[in-house]
């Protein structure tokens, strides 16, 4: 598709990492911060140029155009590529080595698929190192050793359908227990987690899962608001690991969304998502995503078929009926499986 055809439009804004807002108009693409443009997207004959602002430091410039590239491809879903010319040798060569772009043709093409494969435009820490390898033994189990458990926010990502800001944060058991015991004690969620309790039940079950090395239990917002709890394990330590073959770095979930205001299609093409997005993201070396919902969870199972898992078997827990699915690296990001179906946000 062509680029320039594909971006033009009425002003519309779609605000991203590090304080950036980009803002589309009929002239192009612009990426504002504290009110002044960083660099431009304008059109240039057949193709697009991008102008960068004097001064620019490289770091700043990255950020700049990883932004300027996510809302692109979020605004336009079937634009395979954004072929931008930038006559700046040093900064094209920036954007080359931040792998934000290819070189072909004599210009830059941004790809999907790597531009939203970047830490930096949605992990809150995404300085941090890949974690080094080194093997130990839990319970019998050999695997790599885990790093620390992060605090606070962990992800965050706008969703222009929902024109809202979703984020992951850890589970703080004084800020959270209210809302968890609330779920929990849910009929509908009880019928498939079987945790119904009292506050203390659920405050000594969420201080085991954080002193777990393997588990990270965390709790989704639609800006300020809780709508739904999380529980991310590493599948190698995990009850899964005997039914398959647990790679090192597989990673897997267990889901409550515990608000009623927040359940239908135009949340699940965010939440789900943007949670696989953080998981692949979190560790470079996570190549698949399992899960093990219950054969029986009949309307979950219809869900991850739609958000690109595939249903490997169905095999016997001691105290359920369960199906494996697996999301692959090389699916959800070579599908975009972050954003939905055109159809699919109207449900």
């Amino acid at each position: 598709m062509n680029a320039r055809a594909s971006l033009a439009g009425t002003v519309q804004t779609f605000p991203a990492t590090a304080g950036m807002t980009v803002v589309r108009d009929d002239d192009g693409l612009r990426v504002m911060a504290d009110g002044a443009a960083l660099l431009s997207l304008r059109p240039h004959g057949e193709s697009m140029q991008l102008v960068v602002r004097d001064g620019l430091d490289h770091g700043r410039l990255s950020s700049a155009v990883a932004a300027m590239a996510e809302a692109a491809f979020a605004w336009s879903p079937s634009l395979d590529c954004l072929a931008v010319a930038l006559d700046d040798s040093a900064a094209a060569a920036a954007v080359l080595r931040d792998g934000l772009a290819v070189a072909r043709h004599g210009r830059l093409e941004l790809l999907p698929d790597m531009v939203m494969q970047r830490r930096a435009g949605w992990l809150t820490d995404a300085s941090r190192p890949a974690f080094p390898l080194s093997y130990v033994m839990t319970d019998g189990k050999r695997h790599p050793l885990r790093p620390p458990k992060p605090q606070g926010c962990v992800y965050s990502r706008f969703i222009p359908w929902l024109s809202e800001t979703i984020n992951f944060r850890v589970v703080d058991i004084e800020q959270d227990l209210p809302w968890v015991h609330k779920w929990l004690n849910d009929p509908r969620v009880d019928a498939f987690w079987s945790e119904a309790g009292d506050l203390d039940k659920h405050r000594h079950y969420l201080a085991r899962l954080l002193a777990d090395a393997h588990m990270l239990p965390l709790v989704g917002c639609f800006g300020d608001r809780p709508f739904g709890y999380f529980e991310l394990y590493w599948a190698k330590e995990n009850r899964i690991a005997p039914f398959y073959d647990a790679g090192d770095y597989d990673r897997g979930w267990h889901v409550i969304v515990g608000e009623d205001a927040f359940r239908g299609r135009r949340f699940i093409t965010a939440w789900l998502p943007s949670l696989m997005h953080y998981m692949f993201l979190d560790d470079a070396r996570t190549e698949r995503i399992v899960g093990e919902p219950a054969a029986a969870h009949v309307q979950q199972l219809r869900n991850l078929d739609r958000a690109g898992f595939a249903r490997i078997k169905n095999f016997d827990f001691p105290h359920k009926r369960a199906t494996l699915v697996m999301l692959l690296r090389e699916r959800f990001f070579g599908d975009r499986l972050w954003q939905p179906a055109a159809d699919e946000v109207q449900r």
